[in-house]
């Protein structure tokens, strides 16, 4: 695993490119600009892993565009030592964004495959999120309650496990509706009965999926 300054060249480049679409959150900029994403791509991605797109991982799923990631974590507003829950670990990228960033990580996978590959890449890299292998919709009742909640697939709804696993005051970032097409939604819990419901804009995320593989 080799971070050379070729690449530590490529990911300024793609901070500036990230910038320039809309994301002033200085914190999520310097962390994408620390994260060698080339690492969580086959190597023969290696030379285009700094652009601005999303690449296929295997299973059906993808390395979220750094656009997209820069755009969630921005409307999660991740402040330092915060218990987030991730639905989707997908290649880890995202979550060692959230490490970065000073957060305290709990990322679930619904594939095992998956699951294996992010943890071992994780722990090479240095990065230590609790990894876990299960169903995202169920989320994590046994490390419940969490501060803030982000879901990296696109969902119909809201799974009202994961509502009822938020802190009063929490956040939960998650693209909702159809296959192919979802609205980056967030929902601020201000009470137990009481919801707050924004609208970003519309994204294209791989579905959440109930069972594991």
């Amino acid at each position: 695993m080799i971070d050379t300054y070729r690449h530590q060249g490529l990911r300024r480049k793609l901070v500036e490119s990230v910038k320039s679409k809309g994301i002033i959150d200085e914190r999520v900029l310097d962390a994408i600009g620390k994260i060698p994403r080339h690492f969580f791509l086959d190597s023969s991605f290696t030379e285009i892993a700094y652009q601005d797109k999303p690449f296929p991982i295997g299973l059906g799923q993808t390395i979220s565009q750094p656009y997209t990631v820069a755009f969630q974590t921005e409307l999660l507003e991740v402040q330092a030592g915060e218990k987030i829950l991730e639905i989707g670990t997908g290649s880890g990228y995202q979550a060692c964004v959230l490490v970065e960033m000073g957060a305290k990580v709990f990322s679930i996978e619904r594939h095992r495959d998956l699951h294996k590959r992010s943890k071992a890449l994780l722990e090479k890299m240095g990065y230590y999120p609790k990894l876990f292998y299960g169903d995202g919709y169920l989320g994590l009742p046994a490390f419940a309650p969490f501060d803030k909640i982000l879901v990296t697939a696109g969902a119909p709804d809201v799974p009202d496990a994961l509502l009822n696993q938020l802190n009063v005051g929490g956040t939960i970032v998650i693209p909702l509706g159809g296959s192919g097409n979802q609205v980056m939604t967030r929902l601020k819990k201000k009470s137990e009965t009481e919801i707050e419901k924004q609208e970003f804009g519309h994204f294209r995320f791989v579905p959440l999926l109930g069972k594991k593989t």
